[in-house]
């Protein structure tokens, strides 16, 4: 199928040399618009956020997983025991656990520096 679309002739520029690639950065861009109304990607992005910021160690120990991020996560250990996970939620789960693993680590030196202070 094809789609013409009016874009601004800026974003013409950007995307020029990648014509090639237009479906899967459109596929991509889907993705994040799609995921922008789910509790669950907006979760972990309010968690990067929070390490981006450089909080203290006392705020990195205290940091935990929204309520409604931690539902989804729930959500879908549920579903993947009963009748297992699609490509994309596949997908989300692998990017939760590896933010899971960097906030493990946070947590890890922000104890060690309480303690060795």
């Amino acid at each position: 199928m094809q789609i013409n679309v009016d874009i601004p002739d800026e974003l013409a520029l950007r995307l020029g040399p990648l014509q090639d690639q237009l479906p899967e950065i459109l596929e991509l861009g889907l993705r994040e618009w799609n995921a922008m109304g789910q509790s669950g990607f907006s979760g972990l992005a309010d968690v990067l956020e929070t390490l981006a910021n450089l909080p203290s160690s006392e705020e990195v120990l205290a940091l935990k997983p929204s309520k409604a991020l931690q539902q989804q996560v729930e959500h879908l250990l549920e579903k993947n025991r009963t009748m297992g996970l699609t490509t994309e939620e596949e997908r989300w789960w692998q990017q939760y656990e590896f933010v899971e693993h960097l906030v493990r680590m946070a947590k890890a030196k922000a104890l060690l520096k309480l303690r060795a202070s």
